[in-house]
């Protein structure tokens, strides 16, 4: 089990190496301590909202859907978060206040935490974790941004055809439901256009 657990750490820790490459070995050495791991089986939570989020998770193996309820009580998927992803709602993370979604399996997954406090003292410790902190800020930012984007400059069919280009592997393990959710439009509607893509050799 220690060997395995140090296989998976060891993936996380490329990861954080290739985001940040002048990361020292004992900022790393510091990152290790505090990392622990998490296995999750299909339908399992591993983050409920109307809860302060204690760790940042990355997802070493499997399949998250993040997503909320409306007032109609409908589950609006927001995000899929696949393997090499931080699975995080990270203004709850970081503010220290309730986040408003739910991130729940959609495959057997395994995630290597990392928590609040832990970071936050590295941030004091050494400089470069700040940076490393920051840069995946930036990359939530990016992708909620790019998101928003789409609803308001794009059409339905833009948008399926820019998630089959940006996240091909995925198309193979998300459901019709759950794609048509996150997309925005009704389960009869992806049908269509799939329909008519297909018809133009798509």
């Amino acid at each position: 089990m220690i060997e395995q657990e140090s296989a998976l750490f060891n993936a996380y820790i490329r990861s954080v190496i290739q985001l940040c490459p002048g990361i020292s070995h004992t900022a790393i050495a510091y990152l290790q301590q505090g990392l622990s791991l998490t296995e999750l089986k299909p339908k399992a939570f591993y983050m409920q909202a109307h809860v302060v989020q204690r760790n940042i998770g990355f997802v070493y193996r499997g399949l998250i859907r993040s997503f909320y309820v409306d007032p109609a009580g409908r589950e609006i998927n927001v995000n899929f978060i696949s393997e090499n992803k931080y699975a995080t709602h990270y203004t709850s993370f970081i503010t220290r206040t309730p986040g408003k979604y739910y991130l729940q399996c959609l495959e057997p997954t395994v995630i290597i935490n990392l928590s609040y406090n832990h970071i936050q003292e590295g941030y004091s410790r050494y400089p470069i974790l700040e940076r490393y902190g920051r840069l995946v800020a930036e990359e939530v930012l990016k992708f909620q941004q790019k998101r928003i984007e789409s609803f308001l400059f794009e059409t339905a069919e833009q948008r399926y055809l820019n998630f089959v280009k940006e996240q091909p592997e995925l198309l193979s393990r998300v459901s019709l439901s759950h794609l048509s959710s996150y997309l925005g439009i009704e389960r009869q509607t992806l049908t269509r256009i799939r329909k008519k893509l297909a018809r133009q050799g798509f």
